[in-house]
């Protein structure tokens, strides 16, 4: 006898329904977070993304340093994104704003911790990291990370997955403040080149840079000999992102 002929017919509780069918309708909104991002962020092209601890304050040095860089990358050209809350994002928009580019803001919705700043030129609010991260990815030309915990990581080690995966194109991504990083980029040399779970050149993906001029020099050097516009093959890989 067939082991499903042996069970019982199940019971479904009336709340399960409920929930499926909840579940089901919440990828409508989904894709609408998809859907209206895209459309507003669609012409901010060339953009930096910054990366960084929702935790200091704005007199700590990385705070002031963030807002230094977001300054002359805005004064530069490039539109900059943060994730639209305090700390190093508020620091990032700030410079931004009071720049001659646009300042974003990709707000993202917590229990704790997190609210929007008000140096924002653009602002959109998520509901789901994983749409907000996508817009990071697709919209930027160049990633600057500051020191931060787990969402700041979470960024960084998404960035260099999909561009080591090759399923995003190659932008430059800096990380800022030589004393936080040097430990992790060692660890990494030691125990993932080491022991072959990445290949050395894998760790090119991301360069230490503090000083905000050679950030903003270093970005204009990758795209110097082929322009912001993506290629051909970079925006097949972003619709397939």
């Amino acid at each position: 006898m067939p082991l499903h002929d042996k069970l019982p017919n199940p019971i479904v509780d009336p709340k399960d329904i409920q929930y499926n069918g909840r579940e089901s309708w919440r990828i409508f909104g989904i894709m609408a977070e998809f859907v209206e991002g895209t459309e507003r962020l669609a012409a901010i092209r060339p953009a930096v993304s910054i990366f960084g601890s929702a935790r200091v304050v704005p007199d700590h040095p990385y705070y002031l340093l963030a807002e230094r860089i977001a300054r002359k990358l805005s004064d530069a050209g490039f539109t900059v994104i943060s994730g639209g809350g305090p700390g190093v994002m508020e620091a990032a928009n700030k410079g931004a704003y009071f720049g001659k580019s646009p300042s974003v803001g990709l707000n993202i919705q917590l229990p704790h911790e997190q609210h929007a700043n008000p140096y924002q030129d653009i602002s959109q609010t998520f509901r789901h990291f994983f749409a907000r991260k996508y817009m990071f990815v697709k919209f930027a030309s160049a990633y600057v990370v500051m020191p931060g915990g787990f969402g700041t990581l979470d960024e960084l080690l998404e960035a260099m997955t999909l561009i080591q995966t090759g399923k995003s194109r190659r932008i430059p991504v800096i990380l800022v403040h030589h004393p936080f990083w040097q430990g992790l980029l060692d660890w990494m040399r030691e125990r993932l080149v080491g022991e072959g779970m990445i290949d050395e050149k894998d760790l090119d993906i991301v360069q230490l840079i503090d000083d905000p001029d050679e950030i903003v020099a270093a970005i204009f050097k990758y795209y110097e000999s082929r322009g912001f516009e993506p290629l051909p093959t970079e925006r097949e890989l972003m619709l397939n992102l």
